[in-house]
């Protein structure tokens, strides 16, 4: 049960961004440009970051979302299952494994990230954007977890709530101009 009033028909992080749609706003725009906005990884591929930070973090929530975000933008469902046990046998590219890689780091810890993990995303073709946007996106994850299991928020169970989420994740992360009234059941 959520710790402050919500929409009880909008479970995880969108209860919490109508909550308080002025500081939702900056969220929504900051996840929208780095997970839909121009950038050489492609979206299934950022959907894959915030789902293994997601997952490290234990956010049942999140997890289930952009797994399914990403399972969706990628047309297969064994990468994600894949990197949640193990990045190095994933079906990737090594530059992508060692960007995994790092964003697990930062889930840990910031200070975990090392010049080797750098070093070894650059030998394997990464550019410095591309390593800047896997720690923002890791880190902005980070908070994203915390938020919505930190205020409690209500989990589907149902694995259709989460394929539907994940057709309006991969459009993008900007709040439906008509609102979300359309999802309370009648």
């Amino acid at each position: 049960m959520p710790y402050i009033p919500v929409e009880e028909h909008l479970p995880g992080i969108t209860g919490l961004l109508e909550y308080r749609k002025d500081s939702a706003q900056p969220i929504r725009d900051l996840t929208q440009l780095l997970l839909r906005g121009p950038s050489t990884l492609t979206t299934g591929e950022r959907e894959l970051i915030a789902t293994i930070v997601s997952h490290a973090n234990e956010c049942r929530f999140c997890t289930s979302a952009h797994t399914a975000a990403a399972d969706l933008l990628l047309g297969e469902c064994e990468t994600t299952q894949k990197i949640k046990t193990d990045i190095q046998s994933s079906p990737v590219s090594e530059k992508m494994k060692a960007l995994l890689t790092i964003a697990s780091l930062v889930q840990k810890n910031g200070k975990a990230v090392t010049t080797e993990s750098i070093t070894k995303a650059k030998a394997m073709g990464a550019t410095d954007i591309e390593i800047h946007d896997t720690v923002l996106i890791a880190a902005l994850f980070c908070l994203y977890n915390r938020y919505v299991d930190g205020l409690s928020t209500v989990t589907p169970t149902d694995p259709n709530f989460y394929k539907g989420l994940a057709e309006r994740i991969a459009k993008g992360y900007e709040r439906l101009p008509h609102g979300y009234d359309h999802l309370k059941k009648h």
